[in-house]
């Protein structure tokens, strides 16, 4: 994101219930040259979900940084707020941004080259489960399918490449095939 570091800007957006989190966290685990920008939220953090999952912050912190120009991007999603600070990778590292379609939608009005990634789910059933098995109460599930009908045709126009996560592996092994692609193909030689 900055001039001293100019590596591939990765966004990897889709509804709540695609299995973000899990694709993120295993891509950067297999993929040295891949940092991930921790967002921030004022949500509370659910039963079972690690600890850094996210930056738990009050409504008062966020907006201090947002007076701060402290985000890349931020919105108000479902009553909570998230954002994504102003990234500062270690240099010759990748940046990894794990994002709703809105923040989605900023970053690529910021930066034209980010790469997006869209992230189905393979039915609106196998979402409304994967939903309620992370915990969520039958209300905030439905919240965020409604939300998932909204945001699927805005995150298809502007993703670069849309996949539908229907196995954790073959998912994976997609966007690593993507990815070295769009490196190879944005390295100068």
């Amino acid at each position: 994101m900055s001039a001293n570091n100019p590596g591939l800007v990765i966004v990897v957006s889709g509804p709540g219930g695609v299995g973000k989190s899990t694709i993120v966290e295993k891509l950067v685990q297999r993929d040295a040259h891949l940092w991930l920008s921790r967002s921030w939220t004022t949500r509370e953090q659910r039963p079972g979900e690690a600890a850094d999952a996210y930056r738990f912050v009050t409504r008062q912190e966020f907006e201090d940084n947002i007076a701060a120009n402290g985000f890349l991007e931020w919105t108000d999603f479902l009553g909570n707020l998230y954002g994504t600070p102003m990234p500062n990778p270690p240099i010759g590292k990748d940046v990894v941004l794990e994002i709703e379609v809105d923040g989605a939608q900023q970053v690529k009005r910021l930066n034209e080259s980010a790469l997006l990634l869209f992230v189905l789910p393979p039915s609106r059933q196998e979402q409304k489960a994967r939903l309620r098995g992370r915990g969520d109460a039958d209300q905030k599930v439905e919240k965020r399918l409604r939300k998932a009908e909204e945001e699927e045709p805005v995150g298809k126009a502007i993703a670069d490449y849309v996949i539908i996560n229907d196995d954790l592996e073959s998912t994976l092994e997609e966007l690593s095939r993507i990815i070295a692609y769009e490196r190879n193909q944005r390295t100068p030689r």
